[in-house]
């Protein structure tokens, strides 16, 4: 059996379009596999495949043109345990997020919240001549050294969350919106984290658009293959 978008696969082209279709809408996998008939197991592949192509798209959409960028970070996993305080407390993934208002997202799962760690990520994905809006965090203190003239922050330490166009609300906004989705699986395993997260990602960079047709003429261009 023949199927252009899954190399050696065992399902139609047919069965996979309407497991496509279901996984769009944000269908969870046991009841796609219920309504299309086709193994949990193998529905499992599928969105793992998806996923990964979901992920490549997002890597390649970055850097960001010039224009007005906000960045964050942010801490994913189980609530906070009693005694266990501050950034990246035990349990949790560390993720670095950049947003262009009025435009895309692109997140980085990282190992700590340092100025080490997060200006090379910022110089690679930023374009200098943009305005960028951060916290307080002391991480960000090097960026009008780093080139970026225009730093604007917020100091939510101090109550200031919104000041004009001073505010980090587009970042913070995207990662309410992912913690929510992710909350649905009940726990994501570190091994695949970043794919759930990269998903995240590409459905709210493409909201506006039909996932559908998107995702179909990604999987036709680098089909899937299975592991």
């Amino acid at each position: 059996m023949t199927n252009k978008y899954i190399f050696r696969s065992r399902i139609s082209e047919k069965k996979f379009r309407e497991a496509l279709r279901l996984f769009s809408l944000d269908i969870e996998a046991t009841k796609i596999a219920s309504l299309t008939g086709v193994s949990r197991r193998t529905i499992t592949k599928i969105e793992k495949g998806l996923r990964e192509r979901m992920a490549e798209c997002c890597e390649a959409d970055s850097p960001f043109e010039a224009g007005e960028v906000e960045m964050d970070e942010s801490f994913f996993g189980a609530r906070r345990v009693r005694g266990i305080r501050g950034r990246g407390a035990r349990g949790k993934r560390i993720v670095f997020g950049l947003i262009k208002r009025q435009g895309k997202v692109y997140t980085q799962v990282v190992t700590n919240c340092s100025a080490t760690t997060l200006l090379p990520i910022i110089k690679k994905r930023v374009d200098e001549n943009s305005e960028v809006f951060t916290d307080g965090f002391r991480a960000y203190d090097g960026l009008v050294d780093a080139g970026y003239k225009k730093h604007h922050r917020v100091h939510h330490g101090a109550n200031e969350f919104a000041n004009g166009r001073k505010h980090i609300n587009g970042i913070e906004n995207f990662w309410g919106l992912a913690k929510a989705r992710l909350a649905k699986f009940r726990g994501i395993h570190k091994r695949t984290f970043y794919l759930h997260l990269k998903e995240c990602e590409f459905r709210f960079n493409h909201r506006h658009e039909n996932l559908y047709r998107l995702l179909l003429k990604i999987v036709k261009n680098k089909p899937l293959k299975f592991s």
